[in-house]
């Protein structure tokens, strides 16, 4: 761990971060959490803000799982299952049940948001809602499903998937750039498709042929955009995009304290990257991999094209698992640190961000198990879990 932890100092100081940022280890480790259940690729580890203090866990192949905050619980039950509408294939792992999110105001309408690829057409993922049972509310009802987007995929990687309710009260969606390498069809930079972006609707208020709304203030309402190279043919660009220029958003969170938005974007041949997004903001893919130049023209001086907050390079790392900034009180050497991991090295860190200076003070490694860490997630109380892909549910704690 200290080498690695080394490696990332000198690289994302030779990368154009401070030398002044700090890289030693907190006194923070890592704990199995909910030990006596275990769950098939959870993905998605999140609660419902209804005060009930429950846990819901969504599992890749279509199953959503329900239990309460207790560490000492037995069993837990099924909430939902549409493995029967949901495509998973092992040698095609970034399809399946990617993304779910509960309504703002799920106590009083009990509804929940999911994002998954469809049996129903190939290639193909839906945002769709559903309602909780009304006689039971352990149990969703699974015929009240309402299906709200359906985005086209040209590959069956880089889907994206993560949903998330803003302090606005409004849906975000991460959508990757639709797959293979190297964005050959140049989603990216391209306002005029959803591909490569992160989307804002309003699902309370619905325009004319669809199932939600598109708020008036997204930045790109109304916009005509260029379509060819000379700038001579136009096409509107899709009012659903908050910020674009992402490869693949794995994954993205809401700051409880502050609303900004944080996003990891993985990488391609080099660098992986954190991003707090902005409105109307274009976050560089394909022009540039993080700070780096990627298509020849990636090293010209575009000052529209906003730079991570934070970065690290393949030699610590080759896929950035997305957490959130810490808000709990359980562990308090992480509070207000955003915690984040990487898949393929198992390295846990937790990253102390100024906004006032919009600078990184420190980036502090975590003892874990050097685990692929799958996803994060928060209960009622701000407590922040991980998943690997052999089920089990990890969280930190104090000391070693």
């Amino acid at each position: 761990m200290k080498q690695l932890s080394t490696i990332v100092f000198l690289l994302i100081a030779t990368g154009g971060m401070s030398a002044d940022v700090q890289e030693t280890a907190l006194n923070v480790s890592v704990e199995r959490a909910f030990p006596e259940i275990s769950f098939e690729r959870p993905l998605v580890i999140t609660h419902a803000n209804d005060e009930t203090n429950r846990v819901f866990v969504a599992e890749q192949e279509g199953v959503i799982k329900v239990f309460p905050n207790d560490q000492e619980v037995e069993e837990a039950a099924v909430f939902l299952d549409i493995r029967n509408q949901v495509v998973y294939r092992d040698n095609k792992n970034e399809e399946g049940l990617l993304g779910l999110a509960f309504h703002p105001d799920y106590k009083n309408n009990g509804h929940f948001f999911l994002y998954y690829t469809t049996t129903d057409a190939d290639l193909t993922s839906v945002v769709t809602r559903f309602t909780v049972s009304k006689d039971d509310p352990h149990q969703a009802d699974s015929q009240s499903e309402v299906e709200l987007m359906r985005i086209k995929q040209p590959y069956w990687n880089h889907n994206g998937g993560t949903l998330a309710f803003g302090p606005d009260g409004l849906l975000y969606i991460a959508l990757g750039d639709g797959g293979n390498g190297g964005d050959p069809l140049s989603h990216g930079q391209n306002l005029t498709t959803l591909l490569g972006s992160i989307l804002r609707i309003d699902v309370d208020q619905q325009d004319d042929g669809k199932n939600y709304a598109v708020p008036a203030d997204n930045p790109f309402v109304g916009m005509m955009v260029p379509t060819n190279s000379r700038g001579d043919k136009q096409a509107p660009a899709a009012g659903e995009i908050y910020a674009y220029g992402f490869r693949n958003v794995w994954r993205l969170s809401f700051d409880k304290n502050t609303g900004s938005l944080w996003a990891a974007d993985v990488g391609q041949n080099l660098w992986e990257e954190i991003n707090i997004v902005q409105a109307g903001g274009n976050y560089g893919w394909n022009v540039r991999e993080s700070k780096h130049w990627f298509r020849p023209d990636g090293n010209d001086n575009r000052n529209d094209l906003i730079d991570p907050v934070w970065e690290y390079h393949h030699d610590v790392g080759k896929s950035i698992t997305g957490g959130a900034v810490y808000r709990g009180s359980r562990v308090p050497e992480l509070k207000g640190k955003y915690v984040y991991a990487d898949y393929v090295s198992g390295l846990l860190w937790a990253l102390d961000y100024d906004p006032d200076s919009d600078s990184v003070n420190g980036n502090y490694s975590l003892t874990g198990r050097n685990q692929p860490v799958m996803s994060f997630g928060e209960d009622e109380a701000g407590d922040v879990y991980f998943s690997t892909p052999f089920g089990q549910l990890f969280r930190f704690r104090s000391g070693q």
